[in-house]
C-alpha cells in the first residue's frame, strides 16, 4: 500500500461539512469492485494500471478466486477540489444476492450511495433491490453507468443507438425510483385518511392528490442534475454532462449553462445559425449528446482498435496528453486506449467531484432519518421520553463537542488475523534504532570470537582437562534450558499470531469517541422509557445498571481507521466518521448501539433482503473435537450478519445461510478460521410445510371425480384410510369427534384451509401478532396500566379489518371474532377458532377492549391452546409445521365432578381466578417453548403434564388427577390427536419452498436452459427479449429443494453464457397428493400398479422422513427373481 497521510486524515475528520460517507452499491459483476479501484488509484494506494486487476477490496482468497466480493470493507480517501479538500469514507459491497446482509450493514452507515448500471445488462434484480435498500434508509443516491466500453466492442452499436440505450437504462432506474416514492406517498396518505374522522356518509378517494402535490424532482436521475456519472470503468474514463459543457462553451460560444441543459436531450446544434434547437429526432438531426460526446469517443475507440497511428497521434496531441512508447506499441489495444483515456478523462476525478457535490454531508442528516433510525413503524417518535427527544439535535447537529452525548452504532464484527493489526506490523526503524542494532551485532560477534579463541586445543595434562570439561557441562545445560524457552515462545507467538480478534464496524453519529472510553452497550430490546426512571438523573457510566435488562458497559480498546486491507490506529474519533473498534466481542453479538446517555434508544434492526433459507448440519471428522466446533460456530455466528446456528433436539449442529456460496464460504471460514478442524457438512436439510386444501374437483387423469364409470378392484386404500381408529367419530362432513382418556371430556374439531390471502396477511404481520399476544399475555397476568400506542391500535384495526373483508360465506360467519390463537409459537399462519356454544372466553382481540373479558374454564384454555400450538408445529405428514389451516372447535363437554371439584378447590383456596390463569399459563407456556425447540412432541405432553400436576398441588388447582395424569395433560394430548385427525380427514398436501430465478442469456443457450428448468421441477413465468440486445431475460421459479448445483449446472450447460440470481419468494402447494395411488381403471392404465414415479411430493416426504427416523411405508425390492441366461456358463 502506499504511504497514507495519517495526520492529514485526522484533521479532514474534525471537519463534518466535508465528509462523505458513500457505499458502492450494484448487482453482481457490474463493477464495483472495479470502480473502487479507480477511485483509490487517484490516492496513490495502488497503480492505475492495476485498477480492475488488483481489486483491492476484495482481501479474502475465496473473493479472488470467484471474482466476487462477498463482504463490505471500508476505505478513507482523499479529495481536492479547487481550495476545498474532502475526506470520503468508501465502502464497496457485494452485488450477490446471497451477501445481501452485508449491502445493509454498509448503507445503515452511510450518508450517500453510488449505484452502478451495466450499461448492456440495464436494471438487474439486485440493482432494484440495493435502490428499495438505499429509500428504506434515507439515503441519497447518484449513478454511474458503467461498461460503456461494451457497447462499443462487444454490441458494436452506433453512436446514436448507444444514445438511446442509454437513455432507456435511465428511464428503467428512474421508473423503480419513481415506484419507490409513489408507495411512499399513498401510504402517508392512507394513514392520513385513517387518522381524520370524515362527517359525510360518502368519500371520494382522488388517489393522484398525493402525487401531484409533493415535488419529486429531487429523486431522480438526470445527467443535467450532474448526478449521472458515464463510465467505462476497467478503461479508467468517466465524465459527467458538465465537464463537456464548460469545454464547448469556450469553443462553440454558447454559455455552459445553456450547454448544461441542453447537452442530454432533444435538442441539436444548429451549426449556421450557431444555435441550439429542439426537436433532434423529428428533423433527423444528431443529439447533442451525440455529437460533441459519443461521436468523440467512439472515433477514438475505433482508431486505436484498428491500429491508425496518425490519426491517434492527432487526437493525442490535440487533447495535450503525453503516452509512454511502451503503452503506445503494447498489443493489446485496451492498454493503449486505458493510457489515453486514463489522462483525458480520469473515472476518478468525475466520480468523486459528483460525490462531493451531490452527496449529503453528515451535517445534512434529515429529521425523518434520525426518527425513523431511532423508533420503528410500530412507535411513533413523540412517545418516547424526552430526554430520547432531545438527543435529535445532537443527531442533526453532529456535534463533537466535549459535553455532547456519544451515539455510536456498531452494523456488523469482522474478524482480523493478530498479524493484522497495526501494534503487531513491522515498522520501519530509525537511524537510531539502526545503529543501536548494528553495536549489538558487533558486541555479540565479538564475544563469539572470544569464546571459540578459548575453546582451542589446551596443553595435555590430567589437571587442566577436567575444569574444562565441567565448563562445557554447564554450558551445554545452559543452552539445552535456553533453547526449550526459545522453543516455548515461539510456540506462544504462533499461537499469539494465529489467534483472530474481533472489530466493530461503526459509525459516530454524535459526540466524539476515545480511546479507552467507558460507554453503554444497549441492546436491541433495551427501553430507555423502563430504564430511565430506574436511573438518576445524571446516571455516570460507573453507575451499578446489573437490574437495568438489555444494558451493559464496556471499555473501548483500540479505534482504528479502515485503510481496505489496512488499520491505522487512532486515539478519538469525532461525529460522522466511520471506525473500527475493539473490545467489543464480549458485548455485541452482530450488531448494536453504544452510548454514553442511557436515553439514547436502540436503533431499528437492519432490512435483510435475503432470508437464511439453506441449512445443513455439521459434525467434527473426530468426534473428540466436538468443543472446537461449538466455539468456531458462535465465533462464525458473531462474525457474519445473516447466518443462523442452532443445535436440534437431537444434538444435531445446524447452519441456516442464504444461498449455495454463502453455505460454502461459511464451512471455509469454519474450517480454516474459526474452529481450525475438519467438519462434514450434511446434505441440506430442506424444509416444507403441510396444509391442506379443498376436495379436488378432478382425478389425476383429470376426469370429474364421481363421474367414473370402471372401477378398479386393485387397491382399497379409500376404504381402509375411511375406518376410523377406536375411540375416534369422524362425521362425515369432517368433524372428529375425541374422548380424554379418563373420559371427563369430549373435543369435537373441525380443520379447514384458509383461504390463500389470509395465509399471506397472517405471514406479513407476525411480528404485529406478537405484540397482540404480548398484550393479552398481561391482561390475563392482571396488569391494567398497559400503554399502548395509538399507531399498533390502528395497525391492528387494519389486521382484523383485513381478515374480516377476506373471511367471507356462511362457513366464516363471525370467525374473526372468536380466533382464539395463532400457531405455531402463538404468531404462525394457522388459526384456532372456538365455536363452543356458552363457552366465553377473552379472544386475541381483547387488546382492542377497554374492560378484559371474564372467562368460564380459564384453566382448561391454555390446554386447549398448547394442544393446537403442538400439532400446528409438527403435523402428521412429516412433522413439518403446518401452514394455512383453520381448526374448528365446535363441543367441549366435560363433567360436572370436574366443574364442582374446581369450585370446592376455588373456595378452599380462596384464591382469585386471575392467580390460576397466571400458573397455569406459566407451566403451559413453558411447554410451548420447550415444544418450538424440541420435536419430540409426546415426551413434551408429558413434561407440561407434570408442571400442571406441580403447579395444581402447589396452588390448589382443580385438575383432576388419575391414573391417567393430570386432567390438564390428557386435555392437551386430546386436542393435539384430534386437530391430527381432522388434519388427515381433509386432502393432505405439502407445501415447498420456492426461489424466483431471474437469468439473463444469449438466444443460443436457451434451448439448454429450459432443459436445466424443467429436468429441475422449474416453471418458467416471462420470458422477454432486452431491448438493444439479444439478451432475453427468463423469469421462473424453483423449488429450493431442486435448487442445489443448479448455479454450476446452468454456468456448465451454457458454457458459461448464463448465471442465475436465486431469491427465496414464496411457499407453494405441491399439486400431487403424497397418499395417492390409482383406484379407477383409468388411473390404473395411465400409472400402473405402484404409481410411485410421477410422484414428488410423496419422493419429499418420504425423504423428510428418513432423516427425522420416522416410519416409511416402502418396498426395496420387488419381484425378484434369479437371472436366467439364455446360454449354459461353459
Amino acid at each position: 500500500m502506499g504511504l497514507v497521510n495519517l495526520e492529514k486524515i485526522i484533521a479532514l475528520q474534525k471537519k463534518a461539512a466535508t465528509i462523505r460517507n458513500i457505499c458502492i452499491l450494484a448487482h453482481v459483476d457490474h463493477g464495483k469492485t472495479t470502480l473502487a479501484d479507480c477511485l483509490i488509484s487517484s490516492n496513490g494506494i495502488i497503480s492505475h494500471r492495476l485498477a480492475g486487476k488488483l481489486r483491492y477490496m476484495d482481501s479474502r482468497e475465496d473473493e479472488q478466486i470467484r471474482g466476487i466480493t462477498m463482504k463490505s470493507s471500508a476505505i478513507s480517501l482523499q479529495y481536492k477540489d479547487g481550495n476545498e479538500e474532502y475526506l470520503v469514507n468508501l465502502i464497496d459491497s457485494p452485488g450477490h444476492v446471497d451477501f445481501s446482509s452485508e449491502v445493509s450493514t454498509a448503507v445503515r452507515l452511510c450518508d450517500g450511495a453510488i449505484i452502478v448500471v451495466d450499461a448492456v445488462e440495464g436494471v438487474c434484480p439486485q440493482t432494484q433491490a440495493v435502490l428499495r435498500q438505499a429509500w428504506l434508509e434515507n439515503i441519497r443516491p447518484v449513478l454511474v453507468i458503467n461498461k460503456i466500453d461494451r457497447l462499443i466492442v462487444e454490441l458494436k452499436l452506433s453512436s446514436q443507438e448507444a444514445y438511446t440505450h442509454l437513455q432507456k437504462i435511465l428511464e428503467q432506474v428512474n421508473a423503480v425510483t419513481g415506484g419507490l416514492f409513489t408507495s411512499k406517498v399513498l401510504e402517508e396518505r392512507a394513514e392520513k385518511e385513517t387518522t381524520s374522522e370524515t362527517t359525510d356518509g360518502e368519500q371520494v378517494y382522488d388517489w393522484s392528490a398525493g402525487l401531484e402535490e409533493t415535488d419529486d424532482s429531487h429523486l431522480y436521475f438526470s445527467p443535467d442534475q450532474g448526478n449521472v456519472v458515464f463510465a467505462s470503468a476497467i478503461d479508467g474514463w468517466g465524465f459527467t454532462i458538465d465537464h463537456f459543457a464548460q469545454l464547448y462553451s469556450q469553443k462553440v460560444g454558447i454559455k455552459s449553462a445553456v450547454l448544461l441543459k441542453t447537452l442530454w436531450g432533444d435538442y441539436y446544434l444548429n451549426s449556421k445559425a450557431k444555435k441550439i434547437m429542439k426537436g433532434a429526432q423529428s428533423k433527423g438531426k444528431k443529439p447533442l449528446f451525440v455529437q460533441l460526446i459519443l461521436d468523440n469517443m467512439w472515433s477514438l475507440y475505433d482508431a486505436v482498435m484498428k491500429r491508425e497511428k496518425d490519426k491517434i497521434d492527432n487526437m493525442v496531441s490535440s487533447l495535450g496528453l503525453k503516452i509512454n512508447a511502451r503503452e503506445s506499441r503494447h498489443s493489446d489495444p485496451k492498454v493503449h486506449v486505458n493510457a489515453i483515456c486514463n489522462q483525458w478523462l480520469p473515472i476518478s476525478q468525475a466520480v468523486l467531484r459528483m460525490v462531493c457535490k451531490k452527496l449529503p454531508s453528515p451535517l445534512d442528516i434529515s429529521e425523518e432519518r434520525v426518527e425513523k433510525l431511532l423508533c420503528g413503524s410500530s412507535r411513533l417518535f413523540d412517545s418516547l421520553p424526552i430526554e430520547t427527544q432531545q438527543l435529535k439535535t445532537a443527531f442533526l447537529q453532529c456535534c463533537s463537542d466535549e459535553n455532547a452525548p456519544v451515539i455510536v452504532f456498531v452494523s456488523k464484527m469482522f474478524v482480523v488475523d493478530a498479524k493484522a493489526l497495526p501494534q503487531n506490523k513491522q515498522r520501519p526503524l530509525t537511524q537510531e534504532e539502526i545503529a543501536l542494532r548494528r553495536e549489538l551485532a558487533r558486541q555479540r560477534h565479538a564475544e563469539k570470537m572470544a569464546i571459540n579463541q578459548d575453546q582451542e586445543p589446551a596443553p595435555s595434562s590430567n589437571e587442566c582437562q577436567v575444569p574444562v570439561n565441567r565448563e562445557n557441562t554447564k554450558g551445554d545445560t545452559q543452552t539445552l534450558s535456553n533453547e526449550r524457552a526459545n522453543v516455548i515462545q515461539k510456540s506462544d507467538a504462533q499461537e499469539a499470531e494465529n489467534k483472530s480478534y474481533f472489530i466493530a464496524f461503526a459509525r459516530v453519529f454524535s459526540g466524539v469517541v476515545r480511546r479507552g472510553q467507558r460507554i453503554f452497550v444497549l441492546g436491541p430490546k433495551y427501553d430507555p422509557a423502563e430504564a430511565l426512571p430506574k436511573l438518576s438523573s445524571d446516571c455516570p457510566i460507573t453507575a451499578d445498571i446489573s437490574a437495568i435488562p438489555h444494558m451493559a458497559c464496556c471499555t473501548l480498546d483500540n479505534l482504528y481507521l479502515l485503510m481496505g486491507r489496512e488499520l491505522e490506529v487512532l486515539e478519538e474519533v469525532p461525529a460522522g466518521n466511520v471506525l473500527g473498534i475493539s473490545g467489543l466481542e464480549d458485548f455485541v453479538l452482530k450488531s448494536a448501539t453504544l452510548s454514553t446517555s442511557p436515553a439514547c434508544a436502540p436503533f431499528i434492526p437492519l432490512n435483510f433482503e435475503a432470508t437464511p433459507i439453506l441449512r445443513v448440519a455439521v459434525e467434527p471428522t473426530h468426534a473428540s473435537e466436538m468443543p472446537q466446533l461449538v466455539k468456531g460456530m458462535k465465533l462464525l455466528n458473531q462474525a457474519d450478519p445473516c447466518v443462523e446456528v442452532l443445535i436440534q433436539e437431537t444434538g444435531e449442529h445446524v447452519l441456516i445461510t442464504a444461498g449455495e456460496v454463502h453455505l460454502q464460504r461459511c464451512l471455509d471460514d469454519l474450517r480454516e478460521r474459526f474452529a481450525k478442524i475438519e467438519v462434514n457438512a450434511s446434505a441440506p436439510i430442506i424444509p416444507f410445510r403441510e396444509t391442506i386444501i379443498r376436495p379436488p374437483k378432478v382425478d389425476m387423469v383429470n376426469e370429474d371425480i364421481g363421474k367414473q364409470h370402471k372401477f378398479a378392484v386393485i387397491h382399497q386404500v379409500k376404504e381402509e384410510q375411511s375406518k376410523s381408529p377406536e375411540g375416534v367419530q369422524i362425521d362425515p362432513d369432517g368433524l372428529v369427534t375425541l374422548t380424554t382418556s379418563n373420559k371427563l371430556a369430549t373435543l369435537s374439531v373441525r380443520a379447514m384451509p384458509l383461504p390463500e390471502e389470509i395465509t399471506h396477511l397472517l405471514e406479513k404481520n407476525n411480528d404485529l401478532i406478537r405484540t397482540m399476544e404480548q398484550i393479552n399475555l398481561a391482561y390475563s397476568e392482571g396488569i391494567s396500566a398497559i400503554h399502548v400506542n395509538e399507531i399498533t391500535i390502528r395497525r391492528i384495526h387494519e389486521f382484523k379489518s383485513q381478515l374480516e373483508q377476506h373471511l367471507q360465506g356462511r362457513r366464516w360467519r363471525n370467525a374473526v371474532d372468536h380466533i382464539w390463537s395463532f400457531g405455531p409459537r402463538r404468531y404462525g399462519p394457522n388459526i384456532l377458532v372456538n365455536r363452543i356454544e356458552g363457552y366465553e372466553r377473552p379472544s386475541v382481540w381483547q387488546c382492542l377492549d377497554t374492560v378484559p373479558k371474564e372467562s368460564k374454564y380459564h384453566s382448561l384454555d391454555n390446554s386447549i391452546v398448547s394442544g393446537f400450538q403442538l400439532v400446528t408445529l409438527a403435523g402428521p405428514m412429516c412433522e413439518e409445521p403446518l401452514m394455512g389451516v383453520s381448526f374448528i372447535v365446535e363441543r367441549l363437554d366435560i363433567n360436572k365432578s370436574v366443574v364442582l371439584e374446581r369450585q370446592d378447590s376455588e373456595e378452599k383456596t380462596g384464591k382469585s381466578k386471575e392467580e390460576d390463569l397466571h400458573t397455569a399459563a406459566e407451566s403451559i407456556d413453558d411447554s410451548v417453548r420447550e415444544a418450538a425447540e424440541a420435536k419430540d412432541f409426546l415426551q413434551h405432553s408429558q413434561y407440561s403434564a407434570k408442571a400442571q400436576e406441580k403447579s395444581s398441588k402447589r396452588k390448589g388447582d382443580f385438575l383432576h388427577t388419575d391414573c391417567y395424569g393430570p386432567f390438564s395433560g390428557q386435555l392437551i394430548a386430546t386436542m393435539k390427536e384430534t386437530c391430527r385427525y381432522a388434519f388427515q380427514v381433509q386432502p393432505q398436501r405439502l407445501m415447498a419452498a420456492m426461489y424466483t430465478c431471474e437469468i439473463m442469456a444469449t438466444a443460443e443457450v436457451l434451448g439448454r436452459m429450459y432443459g436445466v428448468l424443467s429436468k429441475r421441477e422449474g416453471r418458467v413465468l416471462l420470458e422477454e427479449m432486452k431491448e438493444g440486445t439479444d439478451m432475453f431475460i427468463i423469469k421462473s421459479v424453483l423449488p429450493v429443494a431442486e435448487s442445489f448445483g443448479f448455479a454450476d449446472e446452468i454456468r456448465k450447460r451454457t458454457s458459461g453464457l448464463a448465471s442465475p440470481q436465486l431469491v427465496f419468494s414464496h411457499w407453494e402447494v405441491i399439486p400431487s397428493d403424497p397418499f395417492w395411488v390409482p383406484t379407477t381403471e383409468e388411473e390404473y392404465l395411465h400409472f400402473g400398479e405402484k404409481a410411485d414415479s410421477e410422484n414428488q411430493a410423496r419422493k419429499y416426504m418420504n425423504s423428510v422422513r428418513k432423516r427425522k427416523g420416522l416410519y416409511v411405508e416402502e418396498k426395496i425390492v420387488e419381484h425378484a427373481e434369479k437371472q436366467r441366461t439364455l446360454s449354459k456358463n461353459k
